[in-house]
């Protein structure tokens, strides 16, 4: 009997990473490395500042100590060079500096002198133009090391590394590699002791001319124009010699003076000023270079120019966030301290209580946990309502929930799911009063809530009145991270656009509209994931006035998890990207809509788009600062910020008359919070920037906000 074929196993399905995943993270790596490769080029990581004291001389040998400056260590037998009479061999250490290289160039033009150029790794990759002037006009280049650390120090590996760096960065900046070194921190080869004579026999080993000097001018102190001269000049007549002088790091204002005199000083002696190579009547130390090792030196100096070029840019970026920030708080207590006390003469002059019918519409959608709890405050009221709660095509029996509590005044309408711009419509259609109501299923409101939200319809300007949404379940870390946000960022915002006349968003958890506001722009519109920010602007652009009542008080549950809270921002982000975008055209528009188009727009995309896109570039400097220094200063500044962002938030939670307590989560919010909501932020950007969809997500609820006084 013959078995059945065995079945084809099913390839595995490779699951994709999706984009914006990706392109977060190429972009958080890019510029980590941009920073990690400016701080090595910046001699802020991995610089060893370290240099050995004099030891003994004994393994050196003699005819080392007692020869010339030039130590050629690259045979068995090392030996020592000199230059001739009549020669001076003028030598620059640490540079390229765009500031004083330059100038040393063209003293030495005037004067038709050349010399040798020591140049560190790093300079030379920061500053490839000056390399490539160098080389332009006749001068010799020579290795200092990459990073300049006292050699011996060093491991071999490390040592190599400095060496093969240095020629990485002179075959990017000027296609060429030198066979002159020069080690960082010497000076006359009689100076060479049983530390650092190995070093210079491995270096000769890897086939390099050690150069030493005849005379140190200690420039580097500024010890006088006059000194730097007198140190200069050969203590024999005639007598050919290497001089040490810098062109970088420091003040060179006084070698460049020096030169003035001693070149045609010494010219007049009859000194020549050649090169290394032309003093020995040898060949150039300037080896030109081609194939793999250049395109490698080409592309190392690129991304050091990158990399200087993105720290200008974050420069520039964290400046504005700074602006950004400072405007803001500065706005933000200033308008909500002006809010306030309109708030108070308008309770104070108001002659007459609105008291026309009101109908509440509350959508709902698979809401079981929560809905008794959100129906039955509303039945509390202190204000007579109609209550229309739309069940939006529930699976877990909300709307049987609600029909159970049988209780008075509250209709419930059940319809297909189509969304809650869609249940919103359809709540208003079924509606009686004039005024509506919009709250969440998840919502609970005060008794007074109702009557405080619609007080400002006195005033037949008014098409919509925003509520303030608090915090219900505050218990947890991300809940009182989430209260912080909510009094701090959301309420405080919307004293400060109350005053300015551009409220840009109604909350969905509390607020109220004219039914002819809203027959005005259409009703509800589900052309946005925001349809709250949509339908607040669209009211702006019909010539409503939208206003805000803080005594209008509603508990609301917030997500509990990190994926639920990023469903959410993710959502809110992406719409009000939409919003604005829909509503572009407002800048160019008169009357009510153009005001807010070119005020109200604007300030929606800064604070609310671009200053919390930007905010991680100050944890980014944070860190760098932290790490590669200037540490005090770069702490003292972050807490700076930090007490000021306490110092508003405090001023915040006084307004809205709630306990400071949950303040003390203020530092972490400010370092973990902020990075979740800067990678909403970017996802949703790159959503956008990608002509991605982005479907509604339902968040899961716990029913943890029972009632107002609970979670007072």
């Amino acid at each position: 009997m013959t078995g059945a074929p065995a079945a084809t196993p099913r390839p595995r399905r490779r699951t994709a990473v999706p984009l914006r995943f990706v392109l977060p993270a190429l972009l958080l790596a890019t510029v980590l490395g941009m920073l990690v490769l400016r701080g090595v080029v910046h001699s802020e990581i991995g610089a060893d500042h370290r240099v050995h004291p004099p030891v003994a001389t004994a393994r050196v040998p003699e005819s080392v100590l007692d020869g010339g400056p030039i130590v050629d260590a690259r045979g068995a037998v090392p030996r020592t060079l000199s230059v001739p009479r009549g020669t001076m061999v003028l030598t620059f250490d640490d540079g390229p500096d765009p500031r004083w290289t330059p100038e040393v160039l063209d003293k030495l033009a005037e004067y038709h002198a050349h010399a040798v150029f020591f140049v560190t790794g790093t300079m030379a990759s920061r500053h490839p133009d000056l390399v490539r002037r160098i080389v332009a006009e006749g001068h010799e280049v020579g290795l200092h090391t990459f990073d300049h650390p006292d050699l011996v120090y060093q491991s071999k590996d490390r040592v190599d590394h400095e060496l093969a760096a240095n020629q990485l960065a002179l075959a990017g900046a000027a296609g060429i590699h030198s066979s002159l070194f020069r080690p960082p921190y010497s000076s006359t080869a009689n100076a060479l002791d049983d530390l650092s004579w190995p070093v210079t026999r491995y270096v000769g080993e890897r086939g390099y001319l050690t150069v030493f000097i005849d005379a140190d001018t200690e420039d580097w102190a500024r010890p006088g124009v006059d000194a730097i001269v007198r140190a200069a000049e050969p203590a024999e007549p005639g007598a050919g010699e290497i001089v040490l002088l810098h062109d970088a790091g420091g003040d060179r204002s006084q070698t460049v003076a020096a030169l003035d005199r001693l070149l045609p000083e010494m010219a007049a002696q009859g000194y020549a000023f050649p090169t290394l190579t032309q003093a020995l009547s040898a060949p150039s130390a300037n080896i030109p270079v081609s194939g793999p090792r250049l395109w490698e030196g080409k592309a190392f100096v690129l991304a050091v120019t990158l990399s200087e070029h993105t720290m200008g840019v974050l420069t520039v970026l964290l400046a504005a966030v700074g602006v950004l920030v400072l405007a803001r708080f500065g706005l933000m207590v200033l308008l909500s301290a002006v809010h306030a006390r309109r708030a108070r003469k308008r309770d104070a002059r108001r002659t007459e209580e609105f008291t026309e019918p009101v109908t509440v519409v509350v959508p709902a959608y698979n809401e079981a946990a929560c809905i008794a709890n959100t129906v039955r405050s509303l039945v509390a009221s202190d204000y007579p309502l109609e209550i229309v709660v739309v069940d939006d095509g529930s699976s877990d029996g909300t709307a049987g929930i609600v029909e159970d509590l049988a209780l008075p005044g509250v209709r419930v309408i059940r319809q297909s799911n189509g969304g809650k711009p869609v249940a919103l419509d359809n709540g208003v259609a079924h509606a009686s009063g004039d005024i509506v109501v919009m709250m969440d299923g998840d919502t609970v409101f005060e008794p007074g809530t109702v009557r405080a939200l619609v007080q400002p319809f006195t005033d037949p300007a008014v098409g919509a009145v925003a509520g303030n949404a608090k915090v219900g379940n505050r218990g947890t870390v991300l809940g009182a991270w989430q209260h912080i946000e909510y009094v701090m960022g959301f309420n405080l915002d919307r004293r400060m656009y109350d005053v300015l006349g551009c409220m840009p968003t109604i909350p969905g958890a509390v607020g109220a509209f004219r039914r002819a506001a809203l027959r005005d722009v259409g009703g509800m519109s589900d052309d946005t994931l925001a349809e709250d920010t949509d339908v607040t602007i669209a009211l702006h652009r019909a010539g409503w006035r939208v206003v805000y009542a803080e005594d209008a008080r509603a508990w609301t549950e917030v997500p509990e998890t990190v994926r639920q809270l990023w469903s959410q921002r993710y959502r809110w982000s992406y719409g009000t990207m939409q919003a604005i975008w829909k509503h572009r055209r407002a800048v160019r528009e008169g009357g009510h809509s153009g005001r807010f188009g070119r005020l109200g727009l604007p300030l929606v995309s800064l604070f609310m788009v671009v200053a919390p896109l930007l905010a991680p570039l100050v944890d980014i400097f944070l860190l760098y600062g932290l790490v590669f220094g200037p540490t005090l200063r770069t702490a003292a500044a972050w807490c700076l910020m930090l007490v000021l962002q306490a110092g508003c938030a405090a001023y915040a939670f006084r307004l809205d008359r709630e306990s400071p307590r949950h303040l003390v989560w203020l530092p972490l919010q400010q370092i973990l919070y902020r990075q979740l909501m800067y990678l909403v932020l970017l996802q949703s950007w790159i959503t956008a920037l990608t002509g991605g969809r982005l479907r509604w997500q339902k968040l899961r609820r716990t029913g943890a906000v029972e009632s107002p006084l609970a979670a007072v």
